[in-house]
């Protein structure tokens, strides 16, 4: 058996601990094998030297994560742990696909939560273009803003470019006040809220109007070519035929593209105009493009969202 000593010189205990221990009681079910006394402003670890020294390297992350973000939760031990262990046992260093992406604004974890998420995050690695359909409140979409967040921030991309195509959901922009930018600003407002969850709003500010980040309708993308971007069209299945190839071909060197939509909740005043099912098809089995099918198990808002979507897709069904 080994002792090995961690000293906390430089932090607040209490920070690290928690009261009564609440936050190293949550690090102890990760090291089973392992005796873990917090002391005064040491922790002692008691165990073999291989368990003892992967103890040390999550211990550091946590340690790590205390000092960028000035706070320390359960949940965050948590969540770091989890990635740690998940880790260990499929080798890290030969594993890209870890289920958190990054720590976003408050030191939030930003991750990959359900089936097809994960699936999402994999297979964007493999392919430069990817469709992500499905019900409403899987996350296809924060996924996708996930995702490019990170390729600009490992400096994988120069940019972001977000867009819609701006289409009314039974409402009718022209009575919205203010001129187009102002009317067009509430109905991109989802994409502006994801962001908000990853990184602080000064921040965000800076790099839209550096235009690092640019959020703009998918009317705008004509004539573009985007090299060196990760670009997502959200609410796809309200694009045309003709939309979305004029999107698709704005691909430009080094570019990553999303497209998410869903097929039931299509807000064009005539539906079968949609083009994103005859696309889905015309890109079936294309080397480089791929697709994830979001399910209602996928569902992250509240619990009865999926069983409302389960009653509207019944209604459809039956032609209530």
């Amino acid at each position: 058996m080994t002792e090995h000593i961690i000293s906390l010189n430089s932090y607040d205990p209490v920070e690290i601990f928690g009261v009564y221990n609440e936050k190293i009681d949550a690090v102890k079910p990760f090291f089973p094998k392992l005796k873990i006394i917090a002391r005064g402003n040491e922790i002692k670890v008691i165990g073999s030297t291989k368990e003892i020294e992967f103890f040390d390297a999550q211990f550091k992350s946590i340690l790590q994560y205390t000092k960028r973000y000035q706070t320390l939760s359960v949940q965050s031990i948590q969540d770091i742990l989890s990635a740690g262990e998940r880790n260990e046992s499929m080798h890290a260093h030969e594993n890209p696909h870890n289920e958190i992406l990054f720590f976003g604004n408050n030191g939030k974890a930003i991750k990959a939560r359900t089936p097809n998420q994960k699936k999402l995050v994999k297979k964007q690695s493999a392919n430069d273009l990817l469709f992500a359909v499905g019900p409403a409140g899987t996350g296809k979409t924060y996924t996708a803003v996930a995702l490019a967040v990170r390729a600009l921030r490992n400096k994988e991309v120069q940019r972001i470019i977000l867009c819609r195509p701006a289409v009314e959901a039974d409402e009718k922009l022209g009575f919205l006040p203010g001129d187009m930018r102002e009317k067009l600003n509430p109905y991109l407002q989802p994409l502006y809220d994801a962001l908000l969850d990853m990184m602080h709003p000064k921040k965000l500010q800076e790099l839209i109007q550096d235009n690092i980040i640019q959020i703009a309708p998918l009317a705008y993308m004509r004539g573009r070519t985007l090299d060196n971007a990760f670009v997502i069209l959200d609410e796809a299945q309200n694009a045309t035929l003709n939309q979305l190839k004029m999107f698709l071909t704005r691909m430009g060197e080094h570019a990553k593209f999303i497209v998410t939509g869903d097929v039931t909740q299509i807000d064009l005043p005539d539906k079968n105009r949609s083009g994103l099912v005859k696309v889905l098809e015309l890109c079936k089995n294309v080397k480089g493009i791929d697709m994830i099918y979001f399910e209602n198990k996928d569902v992250v808002r509240h619990k009865l969202v999926s069983k409302i979507i389960e009653i509207f897709e019944r209604k459809e069904k039956n032609n209530i």
